[in-house]
Formats: C-alpha cells, sequence, structure tokens
C-alpha cells in the first residue's frame, strides 16, 4: 500500500470562511487541498427549467447533487448550498459589518451562560478592509438611469423616511460595471483580473433579473468561484470537487481526513488525505456535524460544542397589493438584484451611549431588506389571488357562453384572454421583506441516531420577532399594502438561510470551543473557519464577518505556527500530495524569490487629505498596501531597498476604492552623505474615469532629536500624477491604532527574515538620528 497522500493545509467547504483560507494560505506558499462537497456550477449551468429544478437538491443517495440542501429540523427549515463557492452562490450579495456596539461581551442567556465575542469592531476592520478588496462591493446605482427602474428601491426609501428610520443602499458583491470604478451598464463584459477566472467563460453585468439566489448565470455576482477561489488556483491551490468529508481524525503530520469522492451515476469511492493543518469550514450544520461525530477521536474538545445556536435573526414576510393614491402600487420584486435596499432599526446597546436606553431597553437590534426573486415567480404570486382567479374564470366562461349564443360574426378573443389573466396586481405591487438581527443564540446542536438535531425554539426570541414583525407591519402599512406573514409562522417556524453557532469561539475552552483566532482548544493545528464559529448573531447579513474572521484566522496561523515555508516549491510547479500541477509565477506574501529565500511582508495604512485643483478642492484618500520583499539577500544588496507593493487607493473623488497591482516602494534609501534618509512610494492606479493615475510619496527622514522619529516616519508626503502632471497634493499619515494594527500583520520566513529587517531598518534609523558630537 503506498504512502498516503499529504498537504500542508487540507479545507473542508469552499464558503466564506473556507475561500478566504484557500487563497490566503496559497498565496504564502503552502500547499492547500479545498474538498468541497458539490459541484462547480460556471455561468450558464444554474437551473431554470422545472425538469432541472427538479434535480437541482443535494440528495447524493438518489444521485442527485444539485446546488440547494433543504434541512427540516424542530422549530425551523434551512437552506444551504452545495458547491464552489459554498453559500455565495445562493446568497444576495450584501456585505455588510457586524455592528461595532453588537460585538456583546457577558450578554446573559435565558437558559443560563453568556454570549461573548472575544473580537472586537476594531481587530475585525483591517480584514474587513482586506475582503471587500477582494470582492469589490458597490451600490446599488439607483441614480443612474440605466438603473433607475426598479421601484421597490425608491418604494423602500420613501418607507423609511416616514418612519423615521435609517435607510441606506448597502455594498454588494454584484458587477455593475466592467470593471471597479468604471461607468455602470447592464449585460457588459466583466474585465476580469489578473488572476483570471477558473471557469474560462465570459461574464456580463447584472441584467437586473432578480435570479440572485437561484445562481447568476451572467457571472455578475461576484461570487468566492470568480474571486478567491480563482486567486486561490491561480497560486496553486488543489480546488476538489463532489469530495464529501466524512471523518477527520488526528494523526500523520497532524490530521488525517477521509472523505468519498462522489461519481455523477450515483456511485463514490473512498478516499484519505493527510495534513499538517485542518480547517473546517463546511458551514454551520457541516462542521459541526463532522466534530460532533468525531468527538470520540478528538478528546478534550469543549462542551460547548453543539451551543450557541441562532438563526441570525432571519425572519420573512410580505407586504401585499400595494397602493398609492388609490391604485396599485408597482413595486415589481423581480427587476434588479435581489435586494437594493436595507433598513436598520437600533438595538439598546446603540441607545446606551445617548441617554435613550430606558426607551427601548431589552430591545434587540435588526435590518430589514427588500427582497426579489426571478420574474418566472411572479406567475406563481400571481396565483396566490385565488379568489380573483374564479371571478375572472366564471367571466370568461360566461362571456364564451353568450358569444357562442348569439353569435354574430368574428369576436375579439384576445380581448378576453387578457380579462382572464387579469390585472397581475397582485404581483405587481407586492414585495418580500427579509429581515435578520440580534435573536437569542440559545440553541443546541446534538446528533440523534447520526443525524444532525437541533434544539431550538423561537420562545426565548419573542419579543425580538415581534418587533421585527411590527416594524414590517409599518412599513406595509406606510406602503398601503397588507401584511402577511411566512406561512411558516401560522405554526411558530421560521425559515433560516443564516444558520450561525456550533462550534463558537470564546475567551476559554469552558466558554468556547476555539480560541478567539478560530483554533480549536486542546487540538494544535485545528481550526474553524465558518458560521460555526459565531458565538452569537452577526445581525447585519453574516458573510462579510465570517470572510474577515477567517482572514484574520489566516493571520494568526502563518504568524505563530512557522507553515509559511513549508510548501515544496520547484521550477514554477506546486506539489500538493500524490500531485503536481503547473502554476503561474505570482507573488506570495510569504513565500520568497528564490527557494527558500528568507521573505517578509506588512501591511500598511494611511489616511489624510489632498487638494485637486482649485475646483475640486480638498478631499479625503486612504491608501492600504501590503508591501512585499519576497528576497531579503537581494533587498539588503539592492541600494534602493525596493519592495513590492499590493492594494487600493480610495478616494471619493477619484471613483472610490481603486486597486493597486504593481506598486512598489523604496525603503530608507540613502539621499546625502549627512545621513539623510527617504522612503519612497509608487503606486500606480486607474481612477473611475479610466484614467492611468499615480501616487507618488516620500517620507523624509533628516537627522534631529529621537521626538522627530514618529512624525518623520509616519507622514507622507503625496503627488498624485498623471503622466507628468501633477493634479494633486497633500499629506497621509500613520495613525497610532494604525501602526499598531501593522505591527500584527508583519508576516517573515527562511532564515532570521524578521531578525535582519529589524536590524536594517532600526539600523537606518539610528543613523539619522544618533545624537552627533559638535567641537
Amino acid at each position: 500500500m503506498g504512502a498516503a497522500e499529504t498537504a500542508d493545509v487540507v479545507i473542508v467547504g469552499s464558503g466564506f470562511g473556507g475561500s478566504v483560507a484557500a487563497h490566503r494560505l496559497a498565496e504564502a506558499g503552502l500547499s492547500v487541498v479545498v474538498l468541497e462537497r458539490g459541484r462547480a456550477w460556471p455561468p450558464g449551468s444554474f437551473a431554470r427549467t422545472p425538469d432541472e429544478m427538479r434535480h437541482n437538491f443535494w440528495d447524493p443517495a438518489g444521485a442527485d447533487y444539485g446546488l440547494f440542501d433543504v434541512l427540516e429540523f424542530r422549530g425551523f427549515d434551512s437552506v444551504v448550498s452545495a458547491g464552489l463557492g459554498g453559500g455565495s452562490l445562493i446568497y444576495a450579495n450584501v456585505l455588510l459589518r457586524k455592528d461595532e456596539r453588537w460585538f456583546v461581551q457577558d450578554s446573559a442567556l435565558p437558559g443560563g451562560g453568556y454570549e461573548s465575542w472575544p473580537v472586537t469592531r476594531e481587530d475585525l476592520d483591517p480584514h474587513y478592509d482586506a475582503v471587500e478588496a477582494m470582492l469589490t462591493p458597490s451600490r446599488y446605482p439607483f441614480d443612474d438611469p440605466q438603473f433607475a427602474g426598479v421601484p421597490k428601491t425608491e418604494a423602500f426609501r420613501e418607507a423609511a423616511a416616514e418612519l423615521g428610520l435609517d435607510y441606506q443602499l448597502p455594498p454588494l458583491a454584484v458587477a455593475f460595471a466592467p470593471k471597479p470604478g468604471a461607468q455602470p451598464g447592464i449585460g457588459l463584459p466583466v474585465i476580469e483580473p489578473s488572476y483570471g477566472n477558473l471557469h474560462g467563460l465570459p461574464r456580463r453585468t447584472c441584467r437586473l433579473c432578480g435570479e440572485c439566489d437561484f445562481g447568476c448565470n451572467d457571472g455578475a455576482k461576484n461570487t468566492l468561484d470568480h474571486t478567491y477561489l480563482s486567486a486561490a488556483k491561480a497560486t496553486g491551490a488543489d480546488l476538489r470537487t463532489m469530495c464529501e468529508v466524512q471523518a477527520i481524525r488526528p494523526g500523520g503530520p497532524g490530521y488525517q481526513v477521509r472523505y468519498l469522492l462522489h461519481a455523477m451515476d450515483g456511485s463514490s469511492v473512498s478516499k484519505r488525505i493527510d495534513c499538517e493543518r485542518l480547517v473546517l469550514a463546511a458551514g454551520s450544520f457541516g462542521t459541526t456535524r463532522l466534530l460532533l461525530g468525531n468527538r470520540a477521536h478528538l478528546p478534550g474538545l469543549s462542551e460547548a460544542l453543539g451551543t450557541r445556536f441562532s438563526g441570525n435573526g432571519d425572519m420573512l414576510s410580505f407586504a401585499l397589493h400595494a397602493r398609492r393614491d388609490g391604485r396599485p402600487r408597482p413595486m415589481h420584486a423581480s427587476r434588479g438584484p435581489v435586494i437594493t435596499s436595507t433598513i436598520r432599526v437600533p438595538d439598546e446597546l446603540d441607545e446606551a451611549d445617548e441617554g435613550g436606553a430606558a426607551s427601548i431597553s431589552g430591545a434587540r437590534g435588526f435590518y430589514i431588506q427588500d427582497s426579489g426573486y426571478p420574474v418566472i415567480l411572479d406567475w406563481l404570486v400571481q396565483n396566490m389571488d385565488v379568489r380573483g382567479d374564479l371571478s375572472r374564470l366564471a367571466g370568461f366562461s360566461m362571456n364564451r357562453l353568450r358569444a357562442a349564443l348569439r353569435w354574430a360574426g368574428p369576436d375579439h378573443l384576445e380581448h378576453g384572454i387578457g380579462q382572464l389573466i387579469g390585472s397581475g396586481s397582485l404581483s405587481n405591487s407586492s414585495l418580500p421583506l427579509l429581515g435578520m438581527g440580534r435573536d437569542v443564540p440559545d440553541g443546541v446542536m446534538r446528533l440523534r441516531g447520526g443525524e444532525l438535531d437541533v434544539s431550538w425554539t423561537t420562545e426565548t426570541s419573542r419579543d425580538y420577532i415581534d418587533r421585527v414583525r411590527g416594524t414590517m407591519r409599518a412599513i406595509t402599512t406606510t406602503l398601503g399594502g397588507e401584511y402577511l406573514d411566512n406561512p411558516l409562522w401560522f405554526r411558530k417556524r421560521l425559515a433560516v438561510a443564516h444558520p450561525l453557532g456550533g462550534a463558537p469561539i470564546g475567551r476559554h475552552p469552558g466558554e468556547g470551543v476555539c480560541d478567539s483566532y478560530g483554533e480549536v482548544y486542546g487540538h494544535p493545528g485545528l481550526y474553524v473557519a465558518d458560521g460555526a464559529a459565531m458565538p452569537g448573531p452577526v445581525g447585519a447579513n453574516p458573510s462579510l464577518t465570517i470572510a474577515a474572521m477567517s482572514d484574520r484566522l489566516c493571520d494568526h496561523l502563518l504568524l505563530t505556527r512557522g507553515m509559511s515555508g513549508r510548501s515544496a516549491t520547484r521550477g514554477g510547479r506546486r506539489r500538493s500530495g500524490g500531485t503536481t500541477q503547473a502554476t503561474p509565477e505570482a507573488p506570495a506574501r510569504l513565500s520568497g524569490g528564490r527557494t527558500g529565500a528568507a521573505a517578509l511582508s506588512f501591511t500598511e495604512e494611511m489616511t489624510g487629505q489632498v487638494t485637486l485643483g482649485e475646483r475640486e478642492g480638498q478631499t479625503s484618500l486612504r491608501i492600504r498596501v501590503t508591501v512585499s520583499i519576497e528576497d531579503m539577500d537581494a533587498f539588503l544588496a539592492d541600494p534602493r531597498h525596493r519592495a513590492g507593493a499590493k492594494g487600493f487607493v480610495d478616494c471619493p473623488a477619484l471613483g472610490g476604492r481603486l486597486l493597486v497591482s504593481t506598486g512598489r516602494v523604496d525603503l530608507m534609501v540613502v539621499e546625502s552623505a549627512g545621513g539623510r534618509r527617504r522612503m519612497r512610494y509608487r503606486l500606480p492606479f486607474t481612477d473611475g474615469d479610466g484614467r492611468e493615475l499615480v501616487l507618488s510619496g516620500h517620507k523624509e527622514l533628516r537627522a534631529g532629536p529621537p521626538t522627530a522619529i514618529w512624525p518623520d516616519t509616519t507622514t507622507l508626503h503625496t503627488k498624485l500624477l498623471s503622466g507628468a502632471a501633477v493634479i494633486g497634493a497633500g499629506e497621509l499619515r500613520l495613525g497610532r491604532l494604525a501602526f499598531l494594527r501593522e505591527l500584527t500583520t508583519v508576516r517573515a520566513s527562511g532564515p532570521a527574515a524578521l531578525e535582519r529587517f529589524g536590524s536594517f531598518f532600526l539600523g537606518s534609523l539610528w543613523n539619522v538620528y544618533r545624537p552627533r558630537l559638535t567641537s
């Protein structure tokens, strides 16, 4: 029997946690294998016909490997996805950050215990930034004439204004324009990023067809297969579909993973792969089930396993028959992306600092969003109008009978058919409302007869649920409509699209299964990187927070576990277990320019003001770049001390967040015999109007007292160049908190990389600011 296949890292699942980890760890030079139970879904492959939809459910026993996995539990139903890209394939694109004050500490739960978040918004903000830079969210361009014909957006905004509620167009991971910052347009070819697209098929910008939750056949959604997974594959990650993990065990270099390789004919083959690090990212249900089912082989797992389940406050209702001025008010729920608008209703935590806590004491905050669906569902919605159907059918039949009895020549039947179809007002003037927020995370997950069971009741969240329903009812009334609960609610059941918890992070093993970075207590190298790690509801749409937590996990893994230099890379080919595949040349955060070379990187964020000519005046500008030294020997030998830089320039006046992919930074360049040094930045980017610009900046280090070190090293004198012309100038600064965050982003690999860079940098400072004797 041959040796078992091995990899540095195995990742189970390819959703928001797994995809981020795949890209980050492969980019750092590790051999990464992703095991995804579902198949790849390229643009054009998503089911649309009834026959296709009949087989579009996850049922391996029936040889169906569809997109939707529909689960029924006591108290709620849930829908999750199976496919390369995980939940991003069927989610509604919203990327909101968790509210700063909703990271609760020691918030008591009804049955005992506490909801505690061992991370803060400040901890996650740099990782939110990193994920947004990759997924490039943008708000629905409602002010553009091509996109203004979506009346649900305007209706939602008007209802929020009348009720005095906080309204916004949320960031959506949807391509409304061919590339970030470009002019939006419908059905335009999408320009792929430098890492390409793993499907190898063209994509088009959003056509406003409302099919986001059914899979986007245009590729307009910036789903994980088009972004993180394509980038991961370009840097050598091995993405395996139809691989359903069954068992995990300590063993080999760290962990053994057994999985079934499914074939489309319903057969399967058992496989095994060993790894040094194992990242579980199969979703709240999948990850928790794996840990519960393999608990006997993972001794010492926390008693918190299976706890803190939450539905993230998911609620669904309907505003029917909206009217204005006595007439049906058009909503056109089937036009536009599924969600364009969001309303935020505050929490008692928000009011605490404003003196208003008593007015909403005990109230938990939430969001309500307009929702939509494909146009084909308009027919199903219209068929809910049973009384109208019967009336129209009777009228049509009577008219046909009268025509037959008094036949007097040709009849205009099209008029009767039009009356039979009816006005279509129910489908045209109705809108689903989607709510989510801070419900009570007191559900418990366990195995019964080998199957996952969730004990969770709506009773402890009734105050929250009633408040959400009350706000939905008020919105419906404002729109002149009739409110209808989700029919499941008549049985006090919920439809959960955002299951969270089961393997929560915590401050110690008595509180959580994992530490704040997602590493399982008592099992070094075993990580949880998905919604299972959430210790409570995110409140907002959770996808962005799950991805940011995974990005933070990867920082911790690479920094503390010494894994960054362990990939076996030879001649541009990466070995992963028993397989070898060609990979393109690509800069990695921690991989050296030569095999085994010392390397180092760090991420710097600076903000300030620049003046863009006399007319535009001052505007804010921010940069966030990862500076990478790929070969420490070459860096130190080069008098320019040049490093690469990637990231973004963020300037509203120039078009928002703009990608920097080929920047450079020269560190501590000697400028004169007197010891003066400069740090020079050159960051090329393309603005929203398609102009190719360069941010050129320098930090000036001159001999002076030690107190000058801080302002000199944290002030970037900046110019914006268009060719040789200066179109703007100003100063950017590194704040104290940003500096502390920068220290946490330092990544080093290879022989004494950190020590050598430290000696170089501190030695340069000493040469500039050392005391000088005078005669």
